[in-house]
């Protein structure tokens, strides 16, 4: 079986090379073409072109680049069409992935999934139907995604999302991270500010007047910040502001992976912004809150388009509330730090939500990359 796959970011070089993995348990044939990073080439795949030259984000950075992005396109849909492969994969990186899909689609009929659902669920309805013209199959990480899919006639198949398969600190790991930073058995509150300068630039003074806020309740309360890599300067700049200095974890350091699972398990409460980290926290049973500062025009477009009452997946796939907001005009630290110290008084409140959201995205399953990969093969007509 010869298997076309495309990433264009390190989120999908991860769910790629899992879904190859899994290609290859069941189907052992399986080869791979196409364009990915290193896990994805741990898996035997050799890349067209390197990756990181699709990881672009923004209008800014996006124009000067359009005019190679777009000669990327097309050297990859005449790669896979020189290559016929019985099925082509594209992992999430719509605006490049789709492009791609829709010259294969206009000029072959070679078979093409697409995985990660676009969240028509939130906003845009109409994209469900515009992929469904260039797409045969869409595997989705969330279950209440299909029947969106479904709607305008494209098989979905839910396979699991990939955060039920990540490593959790164990107990001992936990204790060894408290002795290593001195955290006794103080009240630890994970901030999480996001990975984007611009966000980390807006969300970090707010976060670090919501410790202020907190630290006149609780003296005693430690603050843990993990870094991520292209803004640790920044956040380790802001951070000198806050009145309770914050431990910011170095995700350059040799056991940086070790040290953000064991802080992720071993907080008490967490500050988040917006996004899957929501999953990572309720994986990991760490109660939160939700916090996201953006610009008045940015608000007013977002709260009209959206067609949901809440931005946090753990609520969505929960069907429950339990996890606070405060998003928008409603960012005020004043009124955020209450929030977080009523969740740290009372964590359970959010257990029961946190566990049955992980069991709904297919915790003690099969992996979601070998679901992904039966779910591929079975849309083939294939047995592996």
């Amino acid at each position: 079986m010869r298997v076309f796959v495309i990433a264009g970011e390190p989120s999908g070089d991860r769910l790629g090379g899992a879904l190859m993995a899994g290609l290859k348990e069941l189907c052992p044939q399986a080869q791979f073409e196409g364009v990915g990073g290193p896990l994805m080439g741990a898996q035997g795949m050799e890349s067209l072109f390197p990756m990181d030259e699709l990881s672009v984000m923004g209008i800014a950075e996006v124009l000067p680049k359009y005019r190679h992005l777009k000669r990327r396109m097309h050297q990859t849909a005449e790669a896979v069409l020189a290559a016929r492969p019985d099925v082509l994969i594209t992992i999430d990186s719509p605006d490049f992935c789709l492009r791609v899909a829709k010259e294969v689609k206009a000029k072959s009929d070679i078979r093409i999934v697409h995985y990660v659902a676009p969240s028509v669920w939130a906003w845009r309805p109409k994209r469900a139907k515009k992929m469904a013209r260039v797409v045969d199959q869409v595997l989705a990480l969330l279950p209440f995604e299909p029947p969106y899919m479904e709607a305008v006639g494209l098989r979905c198949d839910f396979v699991g999302h990939p955060v039920v398969s990540e490593p959790i600190a164990r107990e001992t790991e936990v204790a060894a991270f408290r002795e290593r930073f001195a955290l006794g058995t103080a009240p630890v509150l994970l901030a999480l500010p996001g990975s984007r300068r611009s966000e980390v630039s807006r969300l970090m003074p707010g976060f670090g007047a919501v410790v202020a806020h907190m630290s006149k309740t609780r003296p005693d309360l430690r603050v843990v910040v993990p870094a991520a890599g292209p803004v640790l300067r920044l956040v380790r700049a802001l951070a000198k502001d806050w009145q309770v200095a914050p431990l910011v974890l170095d995700p350059t350091a040799a056991d940086a992976a070790d040290m953000k699972r064991a802080a992720f398990r071993a907080a008490d409460v967490a500050l988040a912004a917006s996004g899957t980290v929501s999953l990572e926290l309720a994986a990991n049973a760490t109660p939160m809150v939700i916090a996201y500062d953006m610009s008045w025009l940015s608000w007013q477009i977002m709260s009209r388009a959206a067609r949901i009452d809440t931005v946090t997946l753990v609520n969505l796939v929960s069907e429950t509330r339990v996890v606070p907001e405060f998003l928008g005009p409603a960012f005020k630290p004043e009124e955020i730090a209450p929030a977080v110290l009523g969740v740290l008084d009372q964590p359970a409140v959010q257990r029961d939500a946190m566990a049955l959201t992980m069991a709904r995205l297919g915790q003690g399953q099969d992996a979601p990359g070998l679901r992904a990969a039966r779910a591929v093969l079975e849309g083939c007509g294939a047995t592996g």
